[in-house]
């Protein structure tokens, strides 16, 4: 289980929270991240499969990154949506800017596992210790809660730099017009390029910053990191890449409140359970949905399952003793 507390004072408060349960109408605004991440492109997919094949009405909206994911479902605004392991672990641990939190944010499936690395096209930048005091650098756009995970390993590398923010799909341009110098990007699954990524190999000669062994160490000692070996053959058209890259890993997990209705949330489940075979031929991203482990991978400590996701997972064999079951509302 990836190791995972509640959300700050301003989270805490209602904010125009609906006082029924969410879902209780029958209907859930899903939320992931930006238009043109793949993380989006997969919720339209779900959305769609049960949408169409249920009495549960799905909305996938785009988000402002997993922090705002947080708020937005403990203040009723979103009924489903993702956060990772970073920021899980705030929540399990109660640390800024999760305070006191009205609501307990539940879990209810696994997505997928993002590997995060930096990249440039700076000419003759290998490293992440080729940063600078100068260099413009935009590790996720401000407000997602990759970027405070990419920072705070960035901190073990680097002494100081311009902090930028780019929307992913315009860390090309930017590159281009010389306004950044490193950006980030990901392998969905550790093996997958999101379309943005392969848009930005084909504007620049994009450069794969890899992380000196001595900095992979002390981050593999961090319990609030995990990283992941990746084999970088497997990747065609860098102007760089080192042989075996060694970068920060997330896994996202799908969130509701711990009063979200009951029956609308088994339903949603069963429902994306018998179609799932049939995701992967809108994405194959969805592929790994087709097996049943793949629903509980990476669950997080200290954060309960929803009861109707533990019910739902105790049917289909799938639940484990080390699972937190939620209290039913």
């Amino acid at each position: 289980m990836v190791g995972t507390g509640a959300l700050a004072g301003c989270f805490g408060d209602s904010g125009g929270a609906s006082e029924t349960a969410p879902g209780s109408d029958g209907e859930m605004i899903m939320k992931t991240a930006s238009e043109t991440t793949a993380a989006y492109s997969m919720s339209q997919v779900i959305s769609s499969a049960v949408s169409q094949n249920s009495d549960v009405k799905v909305d996938a909206r785009p988000s402002q990154g997993t922090n705002r994911n947080v708020s937005e479902v403990v203040q009723g605004k979103t009924e489903i949506a993702y956060v990772q392991n970073w920021t899980a672990n705030k929540i399990r641990q109660g640390e800024k800017p999760f305070g006191d939190l009205a609501y307990q944010p539940n879990q209810v499936f696994h997505l997928y596992d993002l590997a995060w690395f930096l990249a440039t096209a700076n000419d003759g930048w290998t490293s992440v210790t080729d940063i600078t005091a100068d260099s413009n650098v935009s590790p996720t756009p401000r407000g997602a809660g990759t970027a405070e995970m990419l920072e705070y390993a960035l901190d073990f590398a680097v002494d100081d730099y311009n902090r930028t923010s780019v929307s992913y799909g315009d860390q090309a341009g930017a590159m281009s017009e010389g306004r950044l110098d490193v950006g980030a990007a990901t392998y969905v699954n550790l093996s997958i390029e999101p379309g943005w990524l392969q848009q930005m190999k084909s504007t620049v000669d994009l450069r794969v910053l890899n992380w000196p062994e001595e900095i992979v160490s002390e981050l593999e000692d961090d319990p609030a990191i995990v990283v992941s070996d990746i084999d970088m053959s497997q990747f065609d058209d860098y102007g760089y890449t080192p042989e075996t890259l060694s970068t920060p890993t997330l896994a996202y997990n799908f969130i509701v409140r711990e009063d979200h209705d009951y029956d609308t949330l088994k339903s949603f489940l069963e429902t994306l359970w018998e179609q799932r075979k049939g995701l992967q031929e809108q994405t194959g991203l969805l592929a790994p949905m087709a097996n049943g482990d793949s629903w509980v991978k990476h669950a997080y400590t200290g954060i309960p399952f929803h009861p109707a996701a533990a019910d739902f997972y105790e049917e289909k064999g799938l639940w484990s003793d080390e699972f937190e079951r939620g209290t039913a509302q």
